[in-house]
């Protein structure tokens, strides 16, 4: 089994924020550190109402990551149609998504054998 390493903490920490920063909508982590076979340890999930603020919300983890931990993404895709903006961060994916594509992909239904925490809005 996988142990959270405090890297890890740092990264997901810094993404939380920079999600709260432009007001991500119902954010949520999914612990997979329980389930064999993962490519990853967090998938990190938020949405936002328009393109714009899926693509700020995206810039924004970007952004907050690199300015608390140094940190940069392995690789990021769906920033030309801001739909579903994918960030990787290694032991990390950070998920933003517009509101209908979250709820049509349903991640967390998908994973619901994994710890899911949604935190509180700000």
């Amino acid at each position: 089994m996988r142990e959270k390493t405090s890297e890890t903490a740092y990264i997901l920490e810094a993404a939380i924020e920079g999600l709260r920063r432009i007001k991500g909508k119902q954010i949520t982590v999914i612990d997979l550190t329980t389930i064999h076979h993962t490519e990853c340890s967090y998938f990190l999930i938020c949405h936002g109402t328009s393109n714009t603020q899926v693509e700020a919300l995206a810039h924004s983890v970007e952004e907050t990551v690199t300015e608390m931990t140094g940190e940069k993404t392995w690789h990021k895709d769906g920033y030309r149609n801001a739909i579903w903006i994918l960030l990787d961060y290694g032991d990390l994916m950070v998920h933003v998504f517009r509101e209908e594509a979250r709820t049509f992909y349903n991640l967390e239904g998908l994973w619901s054998d994994a710890r899911v925490t949604i935190l509180e809005d700000e």
